[in-house]
């Protein structure tokens, strides 16, 4: 399924010419085991869930634009994640039938301005992960029954070409089916919410020296068999 620019910022096109628009983006933090451990936190009991603006969504080949605002701390930082969408209307679903709710999965890159998500705001991620075109997501939505197993895809992260994240899906704390049935309960998923599994260890500003985006840095994420999803970093 393409997934294209639309008056709702990026919308999926379905069979038929109707377009889903992303309509709500959840985040999910600390949900990979070695991501966690990186940061010496220990494993949550619960998912931790966030925020982001649906006009942060953007496509592939599109600039990742940093913004004016985040450029006195120009901390802006990589997160290849699992992208989910979901496609009915979804609420109290069990972890059994969760799946059945997902409309398809994207390679993603939850862009992140960790001065603004860290210091910025009142300890809210919300502000620092929702500048305009910071949730890269594409190139295309894999339609679900094409993808066997969401626990068992590869994920990278380049940057210029170095390799800077690799893991796999298996190592999530809380896997798809299992955040899918924990944010429905007692809470309506509308279809067109891209749900962002987490990232796993490599990110930059956990590196010794940390590593941020730099204008003209071209940065290539790819989940599994779901496509590289490429954009360049501007500066404002």
């Amino acid at each position: 399924m393409n997934l294209i620019r639309s008056e709702f910022g990026v919308s999926v096109e379905l069979p038929g010419g109707k377009q889903l628009p992303i309509r709500h983006i959840i985040g999910v933090g600390m949900n990979y085991a070695k991501h966690a451990e990186e940061q010496g936190k220990g494993v949550p009991e619960r998912p931790m869930l966030f925020t982001k603006n649906p006009m942060s969504a953007c496509l592939h080949g599109d600039n990742i634009v940093v913004p004016k605002v985040c450029q006195d701390r120009p901390q802006v930082d990589f997160e290849v994640e699992l992208g989910v969408v979901i496609g009915e209307k979804t609420k109290d679903i069990s972890k059994a039938d969760a799946l059945k709710a997902v409309l398809g999965y994207c390679s993603a890159n939850d862009v992140s301005a960790r001065w603004w998500q860290k210091d910025g705001s009142g300890g809210q991620f919300c502000r620092g992960k929702s500048f305009d075109t910071f949730c890269p997501i594409g190139p295309t939505l894999v339609p679900a029954s094409e993808v066997k197993d969401p626990q068992n895809l590869r994920l990278t992260t380049k940057v210029n070409g170095a390799l800077l994240q690799d893991a796999n899906t298996n190592d999530m704390i809380f896997d798809v089916a299992t955040l899918v049935h924990e944010i429905s309960r007692g809470t309506t998923i509308l279809p067109g919410t891209l749900i962002m599994t987490g990232t796993p260890s490599g990110v930059g500003f956990a590196r010794t020296p940390p590593i941020f985006l730099k204008q003209g840095d071209v940065v290539e994420v790819e989940v599994g068999h779901l496509g590289v999803l490429k954009n360049t970093v501007r500066f404002e």
